[in-house]
Protein backbone atom coordinates (compact mmCIF):
# COMPACT_ATOMS: atom_id res chain seq x y z
CA UNK A 1 0.00 0.00 0.00
CA UNK A 2 1.57 3.54 -0.66
CA UNK A 3 2.71 5.90 1.42
CA UNK A 4 -0.44 8.37 2.26
CA UNK A 5 2.15 10.92 3.29
CA UNK A 6 3.95 10.19 -0.27
CA UNK A 7 0.80 10.37 -2.12
CA UNK A 8 -0.10 13.64 -0.66
CA UNK A 9 3.33 15.27 -1.31
CA UNK A 10 3.50 14.30 -5.05
CA UNK A 11 -0.40 16.30 -5.32
CA UNK A 12 0.93 19.05 -3.47
CA UNK A 13 3.90 19.23 -5.87
CA UNK A 14 1.17 18.56 -8.93
CA UNK A 15 -0.64 21.66 -7.62
CA UNK A 16 2.54 23.86 -6.97
CA UNK A 17 2.68 22.97 -10.60
CA UNK A 18 -0.02 23.74 -12.00
CA UNK A 19 -0.58 26.82 -10.17
CA UNK A 20 2.72 28.28 -11.60
CA UNK A 21 1.61 27.88 -15.04
CA UNK A 22 -2.15 29.30 -14.27
CA UNK A 23 -0.35 32.05 -12.68
CA UNK A 24 0.93 34.30 -15.54
CA UNK A 25 -2.90 33.97 -17.41
CA UNK A 26 -4.82 35.29 -14.24
CA UNK A 27 -5.40 38.81 -13.97
CA UNK A 28 -3.08 41.14 -11.55
CA UNK A 29 -4.23 42.51 -8.13
CA UNK A 30 -5.70 45.90 -8.74
CA UNK A 31 -3.34 48.09 -6.31
CA UNK A 32 -4.59 50.81 -4.13
CA UNK A 33 -4.23 53.67 -4.80
CA UNK A 34 -1.64 56.16 -2.83
CA UNK A 35 -3.96 59.05 -1.87
CA UNK A 36 -0.92 60.92 -0.22
CA UNK A 37 1.07 60.79 -3.71
CA UNK A 38 -0.90 63.36 -5.92
CA UNK A 39 -3.99 65.49 -6.11
CA UNK A 40 -5.06 63.95 -9.49
CA UNK A 41 -5.55 60.44 -10.86
CA UNK A 42 -6.29 58.66 -13.71
CA UNK A 43 -8.71 55.85 -14.15
CA UNK A 44 -6.14 53.21 -16.19
CA UNK A 45 -6.63 48.88 -16.95
CA UNK A 46 -3.89 46.33 -17.06
CA UNK A 47 -5.19 42.98 -17.98
CA UNK A 48 -8.67 44.01 -17.49
CA UNK A 49 -8.00 45.08 -13.96
CA UNK A 50 -8.79 49.27 -13.15
CA UNK A 51 -6.79 51.36 -10.65
CA UNK A 52 -6.07 54.80 -9.91
CA UNK A 53 -2.73 56.15 -11.69
CA UNK A 54 -1.55 59.14 -9.50
CA UNK A 55 -0.45 62.32 -11.94
CA UNK A 56 2.60 63.50 -10.62
CA UNK A 57 2.79 66.82 -12.91
CA UNK A 58 -0.02 68.96 -13.14
CA UNK A 59 -0.49 71.78 -15.44
CA UNK A 60 0.22 74.99 -13.38
CA UNK A 61 -2.69 76.79 -15.11
CA UNK A 62 -4.83 79.41 -12.60
CA UNK A 63 -7.94 81.01 -12.83
CA UNK A 64 -6.79 83.85 -13.23
CA UNK A 65 -5.08 83.02 -16.63
CA UNK A 66 -8.43 82.50 -17.91
CA UNK A 67 -10.02 85.49 -19.40
CA UNK A 68 -12.98 86.29 -21.33
CA UNK A 69 -15.08 83.53 -20.02
CA UNK A 70 -15.92 85.63 -16.48
CA UNK A 71 -19.25 84.37 -16.32
CA UNK A 72 -18.83 80.48 -17.25
CA UNK A 73 -15.71 80.59 -14.73
CA UNK A 74 -17.83 82.42 -11.72
CA UNK A 75 -20.56 79.71 -11.84
CA UNK A 76 -18.26 76.88 -12.00
CA UNK A 77 -16.13 78.25 -8.97
CA UNK A 78 -19.71 79.04 -7.00
CA UNK A 79 -20.32 75.40 -7.41
CA UNK A 80 -16.79 73.80 -6.60
CA UNK A 81 -16.64 76.01 -3.88
CA UNK A 82 -19.94 74.85 -2.50
CA UNK A 83 -19.06 71.17 -3.41
CA UNK A 84 -15.25 71.40 -1.38
CA UNK A 85 -17.10 73.18 1.57
CA UNK A 86 -19.77 69.94 1.82
CA UNK A 87 -22.87 71.94 0.97
CA UNK A 88 -24.81 71.27 -1.99
CA UNK A 89 -23.99 71.11 -5.86
CA UNK A 90 -24.32 70.14 -9.02
CA UNK A 91 -22.83 67.94 -11.80
CA UNK A 92 -21.83 70.17 -14.10
CA UNK A 93 -21.59 69.54 -18.27
CA UNK A 94 -19.22 72.54 -19.83
CA UNK A 95 -20.46 72.45 -23.61
CA UNK A 96 -19.59 74.63 -26.56
CA UNK A 97 -16.36 75.78 -29.17
CA UNK A 98 -13.37 73.98 -28.99
CA UNK A 99 -10.21 75.24 -27.59
CA UNK A 100 -12.76 78.29 -25.29
CA UNK A 101 -11.14 77.10 -21.82
CA UNK A 102 -13.38 74.29 -20.71
CA UNK A 103 -11.38 71.80 -19.92
CA UNK A 104 -8.52 74.61 -18.77
CA UNK A 105 -11.11 75.35 -15.73
CA UNK A 106 -11.33 71.88 -14.56
CA UNK A 107 -7.35 72.03 -13.75
CA UNK A 108 -7.38 75.42 -12.72
CA UNK A 109 -10.27 74.43 -9.91
CA UNK A 110 -7.89 71.81 -9.03
CA UNK A 111 -5.02 74.39 -8.66
CA UNK A 112 -7.12 76.58 -6.48
CA UNK A 113 -8.93 73.94 -3.99
CA UNK A 114 -6.59 71.11 -3.67
CA UNK A 115 -5.12 72.43 -0.32
CA UNK A 116 -9.00 72.32 1.02
CA UNK A 117 -8.91 68.37 -0.01
CA UNK A 118 -10.49 68.79 -3.84
CA UNK A 119 -9.10 65.79 -6.15
CA UNK A 120 -9.59 64.83 -9.32
CA UNK A 121 -9.91 61.24 -11.13
CA UNK A 122 -9.86 61.70 -15.19
CA UNK A 123 -12.36 58.79 -17.09
CA UNK A 124 -12.04 58.17 -20.10
CA UNK A 125 -14.95 57.25 -22.43
CA UNK A 126 -13.66 53.96 -22.97
CA UNK A 127 -13.91 53.36 -19.10
CA UNK A 128 -17.55 54.56 -18.33
CA UNK A 129 -18.53 51.37 -17.64
CA UNK A 130 -16.11 51.12 -14.90
CA UNK A 131 -17.66 54.03 -13.35
CA UNK A 132 -19.41 52.19 -10.14
CA UNK A 133 -16.03 50.86 -9.56
CA UNK A 134 -14.46 53.89 -9.31
CA UNK A 135 -17.31 55.45 -6.89
CA UNK A 136 -17.59 52.46 -4.70
CA UNK A 137 -13.26 52.72 -4.52
CA UNK A 138 -13.56 56.47 -3.11
CA UNK A 139 -16.72 56.75 -1.10
CA UNK A 140 -16.26 57.46 1.81
CA UNK A 141 -12.90 58.72 1.65
CA UNK A 142 -12.92 62.63 3.63
CA UNK A 143 -11.48 64.18 -0.01
CA UNK A 144 -14.08 65.78 -2.38
CA UNK A 145 -13.28 64.20 -5.41
CA UNK A 146 -14.47 65.37 -8.93
CA UNK A 147 -14.93 62.94 -11.75
CA UNK A 148 -13.17 64.64 -14.81
CA UNK A 149 -14.40 63.35 -18.21
CA UNK A 150 -13.21 65.31 -20.97
CA UNK A 151 -14.43 65.83 -24.85
CA UNK A 152 -17.35 63.79 -24.05
CA UNK A 153 -19.81 62.22 -26.70
CA UNK A 154 -21.62 58.75 -27.79
CA UNK A 155 -21.97 57.81 -31.31
CA UNK A 156 -25.49 56.18 -32.09
CA UNK A 157 -25.86 53.00 -30.74
CA UNK A 158 -23.34 53.38 -27.99
CA UNK A 159 -24.45 51.65 -24.52
CA UNK A 160 -21.35 53.25 -22.17
CA UNK A 161 -23.20 56.71 -21.72
CA UNK A 162 -26.37 54.57 -19.76
CA UNK A 163 -23.41 54.05 -16.94
CA UNK A 164 -22.80 57.62 -16.86
CA UNK A 165 -26.45 58.51 -16.57
CA UNK A 166 -26.73 55.39 -13.46
CA UNK A 167 -23.80 57.39 -11.96
CA UNK A 168 -25.62 60.45 -12.65
CA UNK A 169 -29.11 60.05 -11.54
CA UNK A 170 -30.43 56.98 -12.55
CA UNK A 171 -29.21 54.01 -9.56
CA UNK A 172 -31.79 53.09 -6.33
CA UNK A 173 -28.16 53.20 -4.30
CA UNK A 174 -27.60 56.98 -3.46
CA UNK A 175 -24.37 58.60 -4.85
CA UNK A 176 -21.60 59.49 -2.53
CA UNK A 177 -21.88 63.13 -1.47
CA UNK A 178 -18.37 63.66 -1.60
CA UNK A 179 -18.53 63.12 -5.26
CA UNK A 180 -19.14 65.08 -8.47
CA UNK A 181 -18.87 64.76 -12.29
CA UNK A 182 -17.56 67.58 -14.19
CA UNK A 183 -17.78 66.73 -18.50
CA UNK A 184 -16.86 68.79 -20.77
CA UNK A 185 -18.15 68.55 -24.80
CA UNK A 186 -18.75 69.90 -28.04
CA UNK A 187 -21.77 68.45 -28.34
CA UNK A 188 -24.76 69.79 -25.74
CA UNK A 189 -26.78 66.73 -25.80
CA UNK A 190 -23.71 64.64 -25.99
CA UNK A 191 -25.46 62.44 -28.68
CA UNK A 192 -26.14 62.88 -32.27
CA UNK A 193 -29.69 63.67 -32.97
CA UNK A 194 -31.23 62.69 -36.68
CA UNK A 195 -33.74 64.18 -38.61
CA UNK A 196 -35.54 61.29 -38.91
CA UNK A 197 -35.90 61.20 -34.59
CA UNK A 198 -37.41 64.88 -35.10
CA UNK A 199 -40.26 63.18 -37.22
CA UNK A 200 -41.76 61.68 -33.90
CA UNK A 201 -42.21 64.86 -32.44
CA UNK A 202 -46.06 65.43 -31.51
CA UNK A 203 -48.37 68.40 -31.26
CA UNK A 204 -50.43 68.43 -28.60
CA UNK A 205 -52.61 71.80 -28.43
CA UNK A 206 -49.90 74.46 -29.19
CA UNK A 207 -47.41 72.23 -27.75
CA UNK A 208 -44.42 69.98 -29.42
CA UNK A 209 -43.83 67.23 -27.43
CA UNK A 210 -40.46 65.06 -28.73
CA UNK A 211 -40.77 61.44 -29.99
CA UNK A 212 -38.61 58.97 -27.53
CA UNK A 213 -35.93 58.84 -29.51
CA UNK A 214 -34.92 62.63 -28.92
CA UNK A 215 -36.24 62.46 -25.37
CA UNK A 216 -33.83 59.21 -24.79
CA UNK A 217 -30.85 61.60 -25.87
CA UNK A 218 -31.96 64.72 -24.03
CA UNK A 219 -32.74 62.45 -21.24
CA UNK A 220 -28.30 62.20 -20.32
CA UNK A 221 -27.91 65.85 -20.60
CA UNK A 222 -30.65 66.96 -17.92
CA UNK A 223 -29.16 64.70 -15.46
CA UNK A 224 -26.17 67.48 -15.30
CA UNK A 225 -27.67 70.18 -12.97
CA UNK A 226 -25.18 72.90 -14.20
CA UNK A 227 -24.29 73.47 -17.86
CA UNK A 228 -22.33 75.68 -18.28
CA UNK A 229 -21.89 76.89 -22.72
CA UNK A 230 -18.69 78.63 -24.12
CA UNK A 231 -18.91 80.64 -27.40
CA UNK A 232 -16.36 81.78 -30.04
CA UNK A 233 -13.96 84.70 -28.78
CA UNK A 234 -14.42 88.01 -30.65
CA UNK A 235 -11.17 89.76 -32.34
CA UNK A 236 -10.83 91.77 -29.01
CA UNK A 237 -11.12 88.79 -26.82
CA UNK A 238 -8.40 86.87 -29.10
CA UNK A 239 -6.02 89.21 -28.78
CA UNK A 240 -6.26 89.89 -24.93
CA UNK A 241 -5.65 86.43 -24.55
CA UNK A 242 -2.64 86.63 -27.17
CA UNK A 243 -1.48 89.61 -25.24
CA UNK A 244 -1.98 87.73 -21.78
CA UNK A 245 0.50 84.57 -22.45
CA UNK A 246 2.99 86.80 -24.58
CA UNK A 247 3.38 88.57 -21.24
CA UNK A 248 3.79 85.36 -18.95
CA UNK A 249 6.37 84.52 -21.82
CA UNK A 250 8.63 87.93 -20.67
CA UNK A 251 7.57 89.63 -23.83
CA UNK A 252 7.21 93.75 -23.48
CA UNK A 253 4.05 95.71 -23.79
CA UNK A 254 5.61 97.45 -27.34
CA UNK A 255 6.34 93.58 -28.45
CA UNK A 256 2.91 92.53 -27.50
CA UNK A 257 1.20 95.03 -29.35
CA UNK A 258 3.98 94.46 -32.51
CA UNK A 259 2.46 90.62 -32.24
CA UNK A 260 -1.21 91.16 -32.70
CA UNK A 261 -1.29 91.30 -36.74
CA UNK A 262 0.43 88.32 -36.80
CA UNK A 263 -1.63 86.91 -34.41
CA UNK A 264 -4.33 87.40 -36.39
CA UNK A 265 -3.01 85.92 -39.29
CA UNK A 266 -2.32 82.71 -37.34
CA UNK A 267 -6.31 82.59 -36.52
CA UNK A 268 -6.87 82.83 -39.83
CA UNK A 269 -4.92 80.04 -41.18
CA UNK A 270 -6.25 77.89 -38.43
CA UNK A 271 -10.07 79.05 -39.35
CA UNK A 272 -10.57 79.47 -34.92
CA UNK A 273 -10.21 82.81 -32.49
CA UNK A 274 -10.34 80.26 -29.67
CA UNK A 275 -7.95 79.99 -26.35
CA UNK A 276 -5.65 77.49 -27.26
CA UNK A 277 -4.91 78.93 -30.97
CA UNK A 278 -4.23 82.10 -28.89
CA UNK A 279 -1.56 80.03 -26.62
CA UNK A 280 0.14 78.04 -29.48
CA UNK A 281 0.21 81.40 -31.35
CA UNK A 282 2.08 83.21 -28.28
CA UNK A 283 4.50 80.62 -27.88
CA UNK A 284 5.56 80.31 -31.37
CA UNK A 285 5.96 84.09 -31.56
CA UNK A 286 7.78 84.35 -28.10
CA UNK A 287 9.76 81.50 -28.38
CA UNK A 288 11.08 83.48 -32.11
CA UNK A 289 11.93 86.71 -30.63
CA UNK A 290 13.47 85.68 -27.05
CA UNK A 291 15.94 83.92 -29.17
CA UNK A 292 16.78 86.57 -31.57
CA UNK A 293 19.84 87.74 -31.57
CA UNK A 294 18.88 91.30 -32.35
CA UNK A 295 16.54 91.42 -29.12
CA UNK A 296 17.68 92.75 -25.35
CA UNK A 297 18.37 90.40 -23.44
CA UNK A 298 15.76 90.01 -20.69
CA UNK A 299 14.55 88.36 -18.00
CA UNK A 300 11.23 85.54 -18.47
CA UNK A 301 8.68 85.65 -16.58
CA UNK A 302 8.14 82.46 -15.06
CA UNK A 303 4.17 81.71 -14.44
CA UNK A 304 4.76 78.50 -12.83
CA UNK A 305 7.29 75.83 -11.75
CA UNK A 306 10.11 76.13 -14.05
CA UNK A 307 7.98 77.03 -17.26
CA UNK A 308 4.74 79.12 -18.49
CA UNK A 309 2.07 78.14 -17.55
CA UNK A 310 -0.28 75.69 -20.29
CA UNK A 311 -3.12 77.55 -22.63
CA UNK A 312 -6.53 77.40 -21.74
CA UNK A 313 -8.25 74.35 -23.47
Amino acid sequence: MTDPFRQLASFLQRAEQLLERLEPLLPPASPLPDWQAAKAFRWRKSRGVGYLQPIARLPAIQLDDLHDIEQQKARIDANTRHFVAGQPANNVLLTGTRGSGKSSLIKALLNAYAGEGLRVIEVEKGDLTDLPDIVELIDGRPERFIIFCDDLSFDSGDARYKALKVVLDGSIAAAPENVLIYATSNRRHLMPEYFAENLESKRVGEEIHPGEAIEEKISLSERFGLWISFYPFDQDAYLNIVAHWLKSFGCAEAEVRAAERDALNWALERGSRSGRVAWQFARDWAGRQLTSPARPKRTRTKTGPGAARPAAR
